[in-house]
C-alpha cells in the first residue's frame, strides 16, 4: 500500500468519487489533463492523487527539500490555504515540505520558507509573480503545475499572471487544469500551454448537485431581510452562508443579524487575510453559526457541517449560483441552497435557473407560526429527555424536583429556550401565483387545415380564439399553427380531436366561412421554425394599379425629366401672371421727408413757442439771475458758478441744494442786487 492509499484509509475513505477515480487512471499517468466536474466533487484529493506518480515516481518518500517541485495555484487565499491543509494529510507519510505564497501575509516569511527548500507551493497568482519577478523562487525543478478553479481565476483577472507563470515553468512540465465549466477562455489557455492535453469531464448528465435541495421562496419586496431571518431560524442550521452582492449589503445583514442575537461572521474583500482567517476558524470551531459573505467565498471554501446557503441577493448568473450553492451538499452530504425571490427579481430567478437546469421548489417564505412549530419539534426531539441523569447532575435534580412541579419545570425550560433563539418575523402574505408553470408534454395530435393565410389577412392572435370557440376546445389541446400563404394548419390534441370535429358540424367550416379539413398525415410547414413576429396586416403587399398590357413591344422607359417637380414650401413668383419685384438700389436719405418729431401736446393755455430763432424745445430755461445779467442790470456781478461750494461776490456759497426759483433763493438773489446781505436765518 502506498504512503497516499495509507492516508486515504486513515482519512476513511472507502471508495474514490468518479473525479478521483478519472484523474488517477493508469493510461493518464505523465499526461496533460483539463478536467471539469461539479463543485465539492473532491477535486483537491483528485489531482493530489494524480500529482503522487509525478512526483514521487516509485518512491515512497520525498528526497531532501530543495527546489519547489510542484505548483498549486488557486484563484483566493481561503481556497489556497484549504488546499494545503488538505495536501498535508494526504502526503503526511511522504514527508512533504510545503509553502504557500498569498496576498496578505508576510512576504519575508514566505521567502525565508522558499529559501530552506520545499517540495509543494501552493500560491494565488498575483503573489506568486511578485516572487518570481524577485527572484526569490526558483522553478526550474518544477514536475507539475496545477490551475485550480482556472475559469474563476480567469474571471478575477489573472489571465496575464497565468501566463507569465506558465511561461517561466520548464516546457516538459505536467499541467492539470482544474474547473467546474469549460468555457472559450479556458480552452484556448489549454491549448497554447498544455501539450495534446485529454479532457476529462465527470458532471452527471441529469440534474446538477443531486445532494442540494434548492428551494425559491417567493417575498414581498419589504420582506427580504426579514425572510432572512425566518429562514435561517427555521432550519436552524449548525452552519450556513448568506451572499449578497456588495460590500455594504454585507455590512448591513450582519449588523442586523447579529442584532437579533445570531453568532455571525462577516466574509467580504474588504476585510484583511487575518480577519477573514479568523471568521472561518469561528465558523469551524462552532463560534459562528453564521457567515454573511459576498462571491469572494463562493470558490473552494470547505466547511464540514454547512448546510445552509441563503441566497440574499441573486447572483448575475447560473455559474456563480452553482458555485455559490456548491459549499454546502459536499462529499456526499446533504444541503439546501434558498433563493429569496422577490417580485422585482423573479424573472431573473426563473432565467437563472433555466440556465443552470435546476428544479427548484417554489415555495413561501417560513411564517412566524411555521418557525414556531419548527422549535417545537426541535425541543421535544432533542436527547436531552431522553439522556440519563449523570452523577454530578443527580443532586441538582433532585432539588428542582422537590421544590417546583411539573408545569413549573416545563415553563422553565419552555423559557429559556426561547431566550437563547431570536424571535421570528411575521412576514406579508405574497399573493399571485407561487411557482411558474411548466407545460406538459403535448403528446400525440392530429393536424387540420383551415382555408386563407397571410393573402387573406389570417393571423395566430386571431385564428387561436375561432378555432377554439367553433370547436368547443380550450388553447391548452392546441399546438403549434403554421400560417402559409393561402393556408393555415392547427395542430390538436389526439384526445380532443373527436369532439373538434363533432362540434364544426357536417359543414366542416368555423366563423368566417373558412373550410377546415382534417390531414391525414403532418404536413410541411409543421417542420418550419416557428415566426418570430408576423405583421399586424397579415403581411398583405401594399396595393398597386394594374399592369398595363403592351402585347410583345417591350415597356416604354418613363422619363423622368417630365416628372412633376415636388412643391417646394418656398414662395415661387409667376412670372406669366406677376413678375417678381425688383429690390430698390439704396440712395442718399432725404432728411425734409423725415416725419417731424413727436412732441408733448401743450396744456391748455399755454402759450405756443416762437418759431423764429426758436431753440429746441429740450434746451433748458434762462434762470432769472442769467436773464439780469443778460440786460445789463447787474453787469458788474459775475456769472454765477453752479458748481458746488463755488463762491458768489459776497464770499456766500452757491446753495448745494433747493430748486433754483424757490422763495429763498429769489430773495438772496433780489438782496444780492440791491446790495444789501440777504437775511440768516436764527439758530
Amino acid at each position: 500500500m502506498t504512503p497516499l492509499q495509507t492516508a486515504l484509509t486513515a482519512r476513511g475513505y472507502t471508495e474514490l468519487t468518479p473525479v478521483q477515480n478519472a484523474v488517477t487512471d493508469e493510461a493518464l499517468i505523465g499526461a496533460d489533463m483539463l478536467v471539469s466536474a461539479q463543485t465539492g466533487s473532491g477535486k483537491t484529493v483528485g489531482f493530489g492523487l494524480a500529482l503522487g506518480p509525478t512526483l514521487l515516481g516509485d518512491a515512497d518518500r520525498f528526497e531532501a527539500a530543495d527546489a519547489p517541485l510542484a505548483l498549486i495555484i488557486a484563484p483566493t487565499r481561503e481556497l489556497a490555504m484549504q488546499v494545503k491543509r488538505e495536501l498535508a494529510w494526504l502526503y503526511a507519510e511522504t514527508g512533504v515540505v510545503m509553502a504557500s505564497c498569498v496576498g496578505g501575509m508576510d512576504m519575508r516569511d514566505e521567502r525565508r520558507a522558499l529559501s530552506r527548500g520545499t517540495h509543494i507551493v501552493v500560491a494565488t497568482p498575483g503573489r506568486l509573480r511578485d516572487h518570481i519577478m524577485r527572484g526569490s523562487i526558483d522553478l526550474s525543478a518544477i514536475r507539475g503545475v496545477v490551475l485550480d478553479e482556472a475559469d474563476e481565476m480567469l474571471d478575477l483577472g489573472f489571465r496575464e499572471d497565468l501566463e507569465f507563470i506558465l511561461g517561466e515553468c520548464p516546457e516538459s512540465r505536467r499541467t492539470l487544469m482544474f474547473s467546474a465549466t469549460v468555457p472559450a477562455q479556458i480552452a484556448r489557455l489549454a491549448k497554447t500551454y498544455q501539450k495534446d492535453a485529454v479532457r476529462v469531464a465527470t458532471q452527471s448528465s441529469g440534474s446538477q448537485h443531486a445532494d442540494i435541495t434548492y428551494q425559491a421562496m417567493n417575498v414581498a419586496n419589504h420582506d427580504a431581510e426579514n425572510a432572512i431571518i425566518n429562514v435561517l431560524r427555521y432550519h436552524e442550521a449548525p452552519n450556513a452562508i448568506v451572499f449578497c452582492n456588495t460590500r455594504a449589503m454585507v455590512n448591513r445583514v450582519t449588523t442586523r443579524l447579529s442584532n437579533r442575537g445570531f453568532s455571525v461572521v462577516a466574509l467580504s474583500g474588504e476585510l484583511t487575510q487575518s480577519e477573514r482567517t479568523n471568521a472561518l476558524q469561528a465558523m469551524r470551531d462552532g463560534r459562528a453559526r453564521v457567515c454573511v459573505a459576498t462571491d469572494v467565498a463562493a470558490r473552494g471554501i470547505d466547511l464540514p457541517n454547512l448546510e445552509l446557503v441563503v441566497h440574499a441577493e441573486l447572483p448575475s448568473n447560473h455559474e456563480t449560483l452553482l458555485h455559490r450553492s456548491g459549499r454546502t451538499g459536499r462529499a456526499g452530504r446533504k444541503g439546501t441552497s434558498v433563493l429569496i425571490v422577490t417580485a422585482k427579481v423573479r424573472s431573473k430567478a426563473m432565467r437563472i435557473l433555466k440556465g443552470a437546469k435546476l428544479d427548484a421548489e417554489w415555495i413561501d417564505a417560513p411564517s412566524a407560526d411555521a418557525v414556531r412549530e419548527q422549535d417545537e419539534v426541535r425541543l421535544l426531539d432533542d436527547p436531552m429527555w431522553t439522556d440519563d441523569v449523570t452523577e454530578g447532575e443527580a443532586d441538582m435534580v433532585a432539588k428542582l424536583a422537590e421544590r417546583f412541579d411539573a408545569t413549573q419545570l416545563a415553563a422553565a425550560i419552555l423559557r429559556m429556550h426561547g431566550l437563547r433563539h431570536s424571535a421570528p418575523e411575521d412576514l406579508s402574505v405574497v399573493t399571485g401565483e407561487k411557482a411558474p408553470k411548466a407545460r406538459a408534454p403535448f403528446g400525440p395530435s392530429v393536424w387540420f387545415s383551415v382555408a386563407g393565410g397571410r393573402n387573406q389577412g389570417v393571423e395566430v392572435r386571431r385564428l387561436l380564439p375561432i378555432v377554439c370557440n367553433a370547436g368547443d376546445i380550450t388553447k391548452d389541446d392546441i399546438g403549434a399553427i403554421r400560417i402559409q400563404d393561402d393556408m393555415s394548419y392547427v395542430e390538436i390534441q389526439q384526445s380532443a380531436a373527436d369532439g373538434f370535429v363533432a362540434a364544426l358540424g357536417p359543414d366542416m367550416k368555423v366563423e368566417g366561412g373558412a373550410l377546415v379539413t382534417k390531414l391525414n398525415e403532418v404536413p410541411a410547414a409543421a417542420n418550419q421554425p416557428k415566426p418570430r413576429f408576423e405583421p399586424k396586416t397579415g403581411g398583405k403587399p401594399a396595393p398597386r394599379g394594374p399592369k398595363r398590357d403592351y402585347g410583345d413591344k417591350p415597356a416604354p422607359k418613363r422619363n423622368y425629366d417630365d416628372a412633376p417637380k415636388p412643391a417646394s414650401s418656398k414662395r415661387v413668383w409667376d412670372a406669366s401672371t406677376k413678375p417678381a419685384p425688383k429690390p430698390k438700389a439704396p440712395g442718399p436719405i432725404d432728411w425734409d421727408d423725415a416725419p417731424a418729431p413727436r412732441h408733448k401736446k401743450p396744456k391748455p393755455g399755454a402759450k405756443p413757442a416762437a418759431k423764429s430763432g426758436a431753440k429746441s424745445p429740450f434746451a433748458k430755461a434762462p434762470s432769472t439771475l442769467e436773464k439780469a445779467v443778460k440786460d445789463g442790470s447787474v453787469s458788474d456781478l459775475k456769472k454765477p458758478r453752479h458748481k458746488s461750494g463755488a463762491k458768489g461776490a459776497h464770499g456766500s456759497a452757491a446753495p448745494k441744494t433747493g430748486k433754483p426759483n424757490s422763495k429763498k433763493n429769489k430773495a438772496r438773489r433780489a438782496a444780492a442786487a440791491g446790495g444789501t446781505q440777504p437775511p440768516r436765518r436764527k439758530s
